[in-house]
């Protein structure tokens, strides 16, 4: 109750203009279901939505980081892929959270965009991708693959070499082979192909796929391999491209760091550090300034 109170002290009810450095302080550090209660609070007392006033409040990358950030996980992920399937249009990052998800993750998210947007993940993909990688996108969020840590070393090696001969060794590529495989097989079986696949030819599968493969495919395939194999070096890295050189894409490190918080935050900040020699926390804070800085240093918590 009393941070209720204080959010409408804030003058986010009042109009009279946000301390939006409060809020931040407030919302940075509340977990999914305090943010659910925050809200549902907010309307009984003042009979008003908070999503709706943080909204004509906030402004700049401060506004989009919270926005997104006051939705649960799966609402997050519903979310980024409707904006980057049907208004900004932004392939990549649909498809890095797509290929990203478990299947779990994948089939709750599914749920909630069609019962927020009224049309089907699948109606969308259709629409917006195209070729490979949308048989790659429709083919991933509808099977519903194994999730434990077992896997069949003989059946791992058996796909490597169906692999091998779909692309290295033949000329073209059979992308219905990797589609079958990257789509329907576990994380941990297709950890075990990578490495097979390195035993039995002396090549990297990603390598192959980036000799065999082009485009938003590509990038679909590399996705779901990296993940299987490390998913926090892979948010790492892509944490560490979008800081990279000159300007900083927001766009990418507000949905990263907003949507591994809750999920990776503590390995994809040993990565970081590991592979760049610097920790996540002081590579944010060189990039960003003012309550944007405040708000995801929040998120991604001390070194």
């Amino acid at each position: 109750m009393l941070m209720i109170m204080y959010i409408y002290s804030c003058d986010l009810h009042k109009g009279f203009g946000c301390d939006t450095a409060a809020v931040v302080n407030i919302i940075a550090h509340r977990d999914a279901t305090q943010r659910t209660l925050i809200q549902q609070e907010y309307r009984a007392m003042y009979s008003d939505d908070l999503i709706k006033r943080m909204s004509s409040e906030l402004s700049g990358d401060v506004k989009k980081a919270v926005l997104l950030w006051m939705n649960d996980p799966a609402g997050r992920d519903a979310a980024i892929v409707r904006d980057a399937l049907a208004v900004v249009i932004d392939l990549k990052a649909a498809t890095e959270v797509i290929c990203s998800r478990t299947p779990a993750q994948i089939q709750v998210f599914k749920q909630i965009y069609y019962s927020r947007f009224g049309v089907q993940l699948e109606q969308d993909i259709e629409m917006q991708a195209s070729g490979d990688h949308k048989k790659l996108l429709l083919a991933h969020v509808s099977f519903r693959r194994y999730e434990g840590l077992e896997f069949d070393r003989m059946a791992a090696e058996n796909d490597a070499k169906v692999l091998f001969k779909a692309g290295e060794k033949r000329i073209g590529t059979d992308e219905t082979a990797f589609i079958h495989i990257f789509s329907e097989r576990s994380s941990a079986h297709l950890a075990a192909v990578s490495a097979a696949y390195k035993s039995m030819y002396g090549s990297s599968l990603e390598k192959a796929i980036k000799k065999e493969t082009s485009g938003n495919f590509e990038f679909g395939l590399l996705t779901i391999l990296r993940c299987a194999e490390n998913p926090a070096k892979y948010f790492a890295k892509s944490l560490h491209k979008a800081m990279k050189g000159m300007g900083t894409r927001d766009t990418d490190l507000i949905r990263i760091v907003v949507t591994r918080t809750e999920i990776d935050m503590q390995y994809i900040k040993g990565e970081y550090q590991k592979n760049y020699g610097k920790t996540l926390h002081d590579a944010i804070k060189a990039e960003t300034s003012g309550n944007y800085r405040t708000f995801l240093l929040s998120l991604v918590g001390p070194h």
